[in-house]
């Protein structure tokens, strides 16, 4: 875990006080992204793989998906940190997942995503997981970032050097 060090810029208010206070919020992001998908494959159906494969090996992802967000989310919840990024960080996490990726929540969304185009076997879901992760990568996750950075510039910054941003 870390401290609860806070720069002057956040105490100040000239850094945001949470992560994402905007309106791309990340769940959002993907169920969109889900939801296209799912509207084009029922317009036009392009299958990804057999549909012996399909079912169970989206079922498998489906699953790692779910159980690395709780993870993530009961790793937050001990840490004593909100999950929602629209609330104010206290601490920067290091165990868990967290660990591994500095995006572990994120990295189930994708997953979820990538599970359900493999057991509803569409290629469209694939092709609107990609501008989803291009979102959470170029505009979501810098932004993040820059908060974190901001507000706890001695713990976050060697922590975003040791660990990766996806894995």
């Amino acid at each position: 875990m870390a401290s609860d060090n806070r720069s002057n810029k956040v105490e100040t208010g000239m850094e945001p006080e949470v992560a994402n206070s905007g309106i791309v919020r990340p769940p959002f992001i993907y169920l969109g992204a889900i939801a296209l998908g799912l509207l084009l494959h029922f317009a036009w159906p392009v299958p990804l793989v057999s549909r012996a494969v399909s079912v169970p090996l989206g079922g498998i992802v489906v699953l790692v998906a779910v159980a690395l967000f709780l993870w993530a989310v009961r790793t937050f919840q001990t840490a004593g940190t909100p999950v929602p990024g629209n609330r104010p960080t206290t601490t920067i996490v290091r165990a868990g997942p967290y660990r591994y990726s500095r995006n572990p929540i994120y990295l189930s969304f994708s997953l979820l995503q990538l599970g359900v185009a493999l057991w509803v076997n569409s290629l469209w879901l694939l092709v609107t997981l990609i501008p989803a992760v291009a979102l959470m990568s170029f505009v979501v996750i810098p932004r993040e970032e820059h908060y974190l950075e901001s507000r706890f510039p001695s713990d976050y910054l060697p922590y975003k050097a040791s660990v990766r941003r996806w894995l």
